[in-house]
């Protein structure tokens, strides 16, 4: 057995209410042991017991490692044309993703997983220890398969995503496409991946198409997840509780019932202000979720088109600028709340039982995540205690 301590923590958010003060559970003066990558003991630094191996953190602030539980990285090609051109005017409408998927087809397998690699890599670097990662943008049987094949290269939180968009070839007759993804294409994808997501939008698939997918997608084994009133106060919100989806995703656009539903479900809101950011969109309504007993996560939608960001630490600072959470609500749905969103109960917490997976910030305090937003805080990342390649 190995053992690792961090002691002399300034400020130890452990992500447990029950550890310590605010929704945070913060600890001062504090320290954590780990044996072979999990964590056995939380508390006084005064009173940690010797360890293999030692850190002292001198007085900075430690978090959980960050759980970014919505990501799309497996994409190939660029879309600066597009951002420009919807900064001078031009309203975002989710049509650039065929964009993606033309560049995404003509890439090799290769390709597909070094762009993979090299954003989460980039993610890590910012303090992420755990990504969920798409397909989407292959839309046809092969393409997805091997979008997958990358995505696990990267993580095992592999979500098929067949049901981004209807592709072109089939623009005429969606049902058809509905039936391949529900079919041929699910078959082959569902051994690649741990989830299924749908995109429930004006343009993209409407409440019976997703339901189609869905159930397809759960016969097959996979848990549920659902892209839902992003562009629109719709349906998918709604149906994604029915269904008993781990998490519905955007929520730019509720109602009272959205949220009613929300509250009286295990179903987690899963909501990515860098979207509303990049697009100039309305933020979703986080305080109001909050107050109203839902789980919230704050995730980056890294994605060529509408969020092509892999800063967890961003997302902390839109989400209390923006959103209106405190910067301890934030960093609790950015660690905690994406575990939850991953249905995961092993990571986003430091406490006991849980995986050593945890950053330093040169900083003494979680608070200048928000409050010194743009700059790179993140100083160290451990996961399962052992140190990543340097963040800075």
């Amino acid at each position: 057995m190995t053992s690792v301590a961090w002691t002399n923590i300034g400020e130890l958010s452990t992500a447990d209410p029950s550890l310590g003060e605010g929704a945070l559970g913060v600890l001062r003066d504090a320290a954590i042991v780990a044996v072979d990558g999990v964590i056995s003991w939380v508390g006084p630094s005064s009173s940690c017991p010797a360890a293999d191996e030692a850190h002292d953190m001198a007085g900075r602030a430690v978090l959980p490692g960050f759980v970014d539980a919505h990501m799309h990285p497996v994409f190939a090609g660029d879309r600066a044309a597009e951002f420009d051109a919807r900064m001078t005017g031009t309203p975002y409408t989710a049509g650039g993703i065929r964009t993606t998927v033309a560049a995404t087809r003509a890439a090799s397998d290769a390709d597909l997983a070094r762009n993979a690699a090299r954003l989460a890599a980039e993610a890590a670097r910012q303090g992420t220890t755990t990504l969920e990662a798409k397909s989407g943008y292959g839309l046809t049987v092969r393409d997805e398969q091997r979008s997958l094949v990358a995505a696990r290269t990267v993580t095992d939180e592999t979500t098929f995503l067949g049901a981004h968009v209807v592709p072109v070839e089939y623009a005429d007759r969606p049902d058809d496409y509905v039936e391949l993804v529900c079919g041929e294409m699910l078959d082959a994808c569902a051994p690649h991946a741990k989830w299924a997501d749908v995109f429930i939008e004006r343009g993209a698939f409407d409440r019976d198409q997703a339901r189609a997918i869905l159930e397809a997608a759960r016969a097959k084994g996979l848990g549920l997840r659902v892209h839902a009133n992003q562009l629109t106060q719709g349906e998918g919100v709604r149906l994604g509780v029915e269904l008993g989806a781990a998490s519905v995703d955007h929520c730019t656009n509720l109602g009272d019932e959205d949220i009613e539903a929300l509250a009286g479900s295990g179903t987690v809101a899963t909501l990515v202000p860098g979207a509303e950011f990049s697009t100039r969109s309305a933020y979703a309504p986080a305080r109001r979720l909050w107050d109203a007993g839902v789980t919230v996560a704050i995730a980056s939608d890294c994605n060529p088109g509408s969020s092509y960001t892999t800063s967890m630490p961003l997302m902390i600072a839109l989400a209390v600028r923006e959103m209106g959470l405190s910067p301890a609500q934030a960093v609790w749905a950015a660690t905690a709340g994406g575990a939850a969103s991953l249905r995961r109960d092993d990571i986003g917490v430091l406490a006991p039982g849980r995986r050593a997976d945890l950053i330093a910030l040169d900083a003494p305090s979680h608070v200048h995540l928000a409050y010194r937003p743009g700059v790179p805080l993140v100083t160290d990342v451990w996961r399962s205690a052992d140190r990543l390649p340097s963040a800075v």
